[in-house]
């Protein structure tokens, strides 16, 4: 089975530029004016531009909206150096939501797009998380990141 990720958003060339930048993605294709497809990550990416307001499904009680918004499911993207990918984030335009987290073998932050989709960088010390032990502990290493 394969994982592909597609992201509302509100406007196509905004979102472009945001992800390649923001995360050294690439720009593979576009796709009717109002799909792009970004390559770079262990899953293709694609944007999908959508107006604010516009149902995402037939129900029509729910509309879409770029605001600052929780969802249960969000990505993680995995980075060599979480210092310089969150400087990169920031500077493409990314909100930094918290300080770095250091837990079971990883740094994490939490940052939002400028289309209020949340997303973290993780660093691992190793392929993916440490073994959970009491030793591993779980803190907010603060404002700034550890490397």
């Amino acid at each position: 089975m394969r994982l592909i990720v597609n992201i509302d958003v509100p406007d196509l060339a905004t979102a472009i530029a945001f992800y390649t930048a923001a995360l050294d993605l690439t720009l593979n294709r576009t796709m009717d004016d109002d799909v792009a497809e970004l390559t770079g990550a262990s899953s293709v990416i694609y944007l999908l531009q959508n107006p604010a307001g516009s149902p995402p499904v037939g129900e029509k009680s729910l509309v879409r909206d770029y605001g600052r918004h929780w969802t249960p499911v969000h990505m993680d993207f995995v980075v060599d150096d979480i210092g310089k990918a969150a400087q990169r984030a920031v500077n493409a335009g990314a909100i930094r939501e918290s300080g770095c987290v250091v837990w079971n073998g990883s740094k994490c932050i939490t940052f939002s797009d400028p289309f209020g989709h949340g997303f973290c960088l993780i660093e691992f010390e190793g392929e993916t998380y440490g073994p959970g032990d009491a030793s591993s502990g779980n803190r907010e290493a603060g404002s700034s990141t550890e490397n």
